[in-house]
């Protein structure tokens, strides 16, 4: 394992050796800590990105960190825009898989278990869940890709599938700048029949409500009160999106020869940000983000119709924010233009921060960190302190199993126990094992890690209702 120094409070430094170019950083509690020791392989991947051309330190390690392909999950890569490499491993399979947080003006109390069991089988009409599954709405899809790859949510909301608002809370507006579809792979193209659809592994949409408000001014500010139903969407690019990944890991491992880059792994494939091959790759992942921020805006639209079927058209549902895991943005920290890719990591803008939405202007946007199936969400906000960070907090609780390990090791019995009275989408419970609530770490130590040290604000504590998963592993 490599050096590992503690520096201070939830903070432990993995200092510049060998090839290393910058420095470590990783932020834990005690009881994190303790889980990382059996293994360490996502430390030395941290060590690894910082060997890459153009690094600028730190390499960042949130509190959910754990072991991925090329960077971890939960890793946090900052580039110089100018003589820095982009690495499509660094931004992971499913680009822009990311969270939406919808609330609604439902009470817990108007939610009973048959109503609730309408509302899903609703909604499960609607949004095909698992992997491979393809839309609902197979016209849209083909009518509407070529401007969803360039436009994003705009596109179905041009379309009326939403409000202009639903981009006002949106992350980039739902659109990031420089898709250009002509660099997305054939293949990747081919499976683009995804848009309204929610995969597999840990993708949900879940039903859960407003259990505790930390800050009832920011709170207030989002539209969130206690004892409320909210829904949370979490999926992404879909096979769109993870076929970009893995072409464009082939392109970059054959390129990086050529312009005299040592991979220290496959899975850091990389190449200049400013060659053809990194340029291509940063116009494809933004065609493929923009294809995650319309599937969340499409299951929005589908969610929507769905609330209105049970509870008749005086609901409302209005979108808190949706925010993106797995991307890479050129952004200005520490005076430098820096393409910063987040694997496994939201942003969070401070207040003030003048890409925040004008409605979050003072209060900076809402981060949404989901927990496992059966474990409490957090809403948060970003502290002044959080530019260290370069704008970046941990996105979830993190595993501490792998999906085989869980599958081999966790019993569909002590899994039903560990669900308590959440409700499942489905009855073969051997599909859920690996998601199971004890394969992950403590969502409430991973948010306490960086609220401890002032990065963080805690606004507010989700507790889940209900859960709709998908099979397969993505």
């Amino acid at each position: 394992m490599p050096t590992f120094i503690k520096q201070g409070h939830n903070r432990y430094l993995l200092p510049r050796e060998g090839a290393m170019r910058v420095d470590a950083l990783i932020f834990l509690n005690e009881q994190l800590y303790t889980k990382l020791q059996n293994g360490g392989q996502e430390l030395q991947q941290l060590c690894d990105a910082a060997t890459l051309p153009g690094v600028f330190g730190p390499v960042l390690g949130m509190p959910d960190i754990h072991a991925g392909f090329g960077l971890p999950i939960g890793g946090v890569l900052a580039m110089r825009a100018e003589d820095g490499v982009v690495s499509s491993g660094a931004v992971g399979m499913d680009i822009n898989c990311g969270v939406r947080l919808l609330s609604t003006n439902i009470s817990l109390a108007a939610l009973d278990k048959p109503t609730m069991r309408a509302l899903m089988e609703a909604v499960e009409a609607r949004v095909p869940t698992g992997i491979g599954r393809k839309s609902r709405h197979d016209s849209l899809c083909r009518e509407a890709l070529p401007h969803v790859l360039v436009d994003g949510a705009l596109a179905l909301v041009k379309r009326g599938y939403g409000r202009i608002d639903d981009l006002e809370c949106t992350e980039e507006g739902g659109r990031l700048a420089g898709a250009d579809p002509a660099a997305v792979p054939p293949r990747a193209l081919q499976r683009a029949a995804q848009l309204s659809t929610l995969g597999g592994g840990n993708h949900f949409l879940e039903f859960g409500y407003v259990d505790e408000v930390e800050d009832s001014d920011t709170a207030t500010t989002f539209g969130l009160q206690k004892g409320m139903v909210t829904v949370m969407i979490h999926t992404g690019s879909r096979g769109f999106g993870h076929q970009i990944c893995t072409d464009y890991t082939e392109i970059m491992a054959k390129a990086a020869r050529r312009y005299g880059i040592d991979l220290p792994t496959k899975g850091l494939a990389c190449c200049p940000i400013n060659s053809k091959e990194g340029r291509d790759y940063l116009a494809a992942m933004a065609c493929a983000v923009n294809f995650a921020f319309a599937n969340r805006q499409l299951i929005t639209h589908d969610v929507r119709d769905a609330f209105v079927d049970i509870f008749g058209s005086s609901v409302v549902l209005n979108v808190v924010y949706d925010v993106a895991h797995n991307i890479a943005k050129f952004e200005e920290h520490f005076e430098q233009n820096l393409l910063v890719h987040r694997k496994g990591a939201t942003r969070a803008l401070p207040p003030l921060h003048p890409q925040n939405p004008e409605r979050y202007k003072n209060t900076g946007h809402p981060a949404i960190i989901p927990g496992s199936m059966n474990s409490p969400s957090y809403i948060l906000t970003g502290r002044n302190a959080v530019r260290e960070t370069f704008c970046s907090v941990n996105h979830g609780a993190g595993r501490v199993m792998s999906r085989s390990y869980a599958r081999k090791n966790i019993t569909t019995e002590a899994f039903l126990s560990s669900m308590g009275e959440v409700m499942l989408n489905t009855r073969n419970l051997r599909q859920l094992l690996d998601e199971a609530p004890f394969a992950y770490k403590n969502i409430s130590e991973v948010v306490a890690t960086l609220n401890e040290i002032g990065l963080t604000n805690i606004v507010a504590r989700l507790r889940p209702l209900a859960v709709i998963k998908g099979e397969g592993d993505e």
